[in-house]
């Protein structure tokens, strides 16, 4: 056989399955569509019946003055005109040595994105683990656009299901101020929706608010079982 017609032979073969590909992300793409719009459906859940209370650092990361650290409560993370407040909650409990290197992956991200967030939601990072060691671990990864909470006085975590037994779980969620000025619940996604293939826990469930795992998606071997690390 010429090499040409060989050659043309294996064009018109990754033809027929790149349009089958396509075919199947065209599909994704309306599922994705589909499930944006069921959760926009979603009536709102009821009103929080706590204010809970935070502890904050000064928006300047490098700025430790102890005068500087201050309560905060729930209802202050709305700004004015921005009723909507998206909250990452970071798996570090209060007794852990060191951060989630897959919370910490999210959170590298978000920290490069919140400019943008922030002109249509209010979004924070919120963590089990005392302020201090969170803004220490901040500085490191640089993450200087995020504002950083510590859950560690209050049950938010508890109440809000990422928290069991003092465990602590990786989700989203997202809070609304509605006209009467009460906070209510919308929404919580958790990273392990169900177990994986091998009966333990898989982080699938968030993995879009991240584009790593997503670009290896792309390769002709797949995600694997990559993890993240602290380091390289």
């Amino acid at each position: 056989m010429p090499i040409s017609a060989k050659l043309r032979g294996d064009v018109e073969e990754y033809r027929k399955l790149l349009d089958q590909l396509l075919e199947a992300e065209i599909a994704l793409k309306g599922q994705r569509e589909s499930v944006a719009a069921l959760r926009r459906q979603l009536p709102m859940g009821p009103a929080v019946g706590t204010d809970y209370v935070f502890q904050e650092g000064p928006a300047d990361i490098q700025d430790e003055s102890p005068s500087h650290f201050k309560d905060v409560r729930l209802s202050e993370l709305f700004a004015p005109g921005k009723d909507r407040l998206i909250v990452d909650h970071m798996m570090w409990a209060a007794n852990a040595k060191s951060a989630c290197p897959m919370c910490t992956m999210w959170a590298d991200g978000y920290n490069a994105i919140a400019p943008h967030v922030s002109q249509k939601a209010n979004f924070v990072l919120v963590a089990k683990v005392e302020i201090g060691k969170l803004r220490d671990w901040a500085r490191q990864r640089g993450w200087d656009k995020i504002r950083l909470l510590s859950s560690g006085r209050c049950t938010f975590n508890a109440d809000f299901q990422v928290e069991d037994d003092t465990q602590q779980h990786p989700g989203v969620s997202v809070f609304s101020r509605e006209p009467d000025g009460k906070i209510h619940h919308f929404y919580t996604t958790e990273a392990s929706l169900h177990p994986g293939a091998d009966g333990n826990p898989n982080h699938r469930g968030i993995d879009l608010f991240t584009p790593v795992w997503n670009l290896f998606d792309l390769l002709p071997e797949g995600r694997e079982n990559w993890s993240p690390k602290l380091s390289y």
